[in-house]
């Protein structure tokens, strides 16, 4: 049974590119247990079954210094899911037993999602907009979650990609491997610059307009920005938890902030 008021949205979809602040949002309104069961549900390869490995975000690149710090791929298995099947695991899987429905999209899934509407029997358009729609509903809240600084967000992706650690502390012999690297997180912030652009660009020509969150809020005040999206929802602000998940930045990952600043950056 809902216990939203109605008129409010019943689902909501967060919209980010990786390392932007998105998990401990998601984590932290899960950790509501009213706010839906928001997992990255578009992420996966079809032709795999995985999430993009850490050398698929480096297609293209032929460097071996760079290369070689980045795990092999795994070979995975095909998805033989139905788009409808799709549908109903995705519907079923976001939700919480109070109707609402949680999930994360980042830019790089879009043509997975609407790949995967493309197949609905039911398809209302070509574009993002009505695949989600044809997904979810209209009735969705649009989160944005966005991170100014750019290069801290290359480089906490950069050795992401190293570690294979998205969430929490690395073990710290495990975070040992993780090797600086300039152009690993050149290439990482063209494709982190690219994606914020892209949403930018989508929300002008679909007429959307997100609730933003900025990184840098969210990560000083978790529980206040995750209770503006719990009174968006039309649920009760008070249900906001402490952070659900530890910041993964240390003195190591400034120190590569400021060396890439030094060597890239123009100030």
């Amino acid at each position: 049974m809902s216990d939203q008021p109605s008129g409010r949205p019943g689902s909501y979809l967060v919209l980010a590119s990786q390392r932007s602040g998105s998990t401990l949002l998601v984590e932290s309104l899960r950790a509501t247990g009213r706010a839906g069961e928001p997992e990255e549900f578009f992420q996966y390869l079809p032709s795999t079954s995985l999430a993009p490995q850490p050398r698929q975000w480096f297609d293209g690149v032929t460097d071996d210094s760079v290369l070689r710090l980045l795990a092999p791929l795994e070979a995975g298995t095909p998805s033989t899911e139905t788009s409808e099947q799709w549908r109903a695991r995705i519907r079923s899987a976001g939700r919480t037993d109070n109707g609402v429905w949680g999930g994360k999209l980042m830019w790089n899934q879009t043509p997975l999602l609407i790949e995967h509407a493309d197949g609905l029997p039911d398809r209302s358009g070509t574009d993002l907009l009505s695949a989600i729609h044809d997904l979810l509903g209209k009735d969705v809240l649009f989160v944005h979650v966005s991170r100014r600084d750019r290069v801290a967000q290359a480089v906490s992706m950069w050795r992401a990609v190293q570690t294979q650690i998205w969430r929490g502390q690395a073990p710290p012999e495990v975070d040992a491997r993780a090797e600086y690297h300039a152009d690993g997180i050149a290439h990482l912030y063209a494709i982190l610059e690219d994606q914020e652009l892209q949403w930018q660009r989508w929300f002008a020509d679909a007429g959307v307009t997100p609730l933003e969150v900025d990184y840098h809020r969210l990560a000083a005040d978790t529980t206040g920005e995750v209770a503006r999206v719990l009174d968006a929802l039309g649920l009760d602000p008070a249900l906001a938890p402490p952070p659900a998940l530890s910041r993964q930045g240390n003195d190591r990952s400034n120190d590569w902030v400021e060396r890439y600043r030094a060597e890239r950056v123009a100030v």
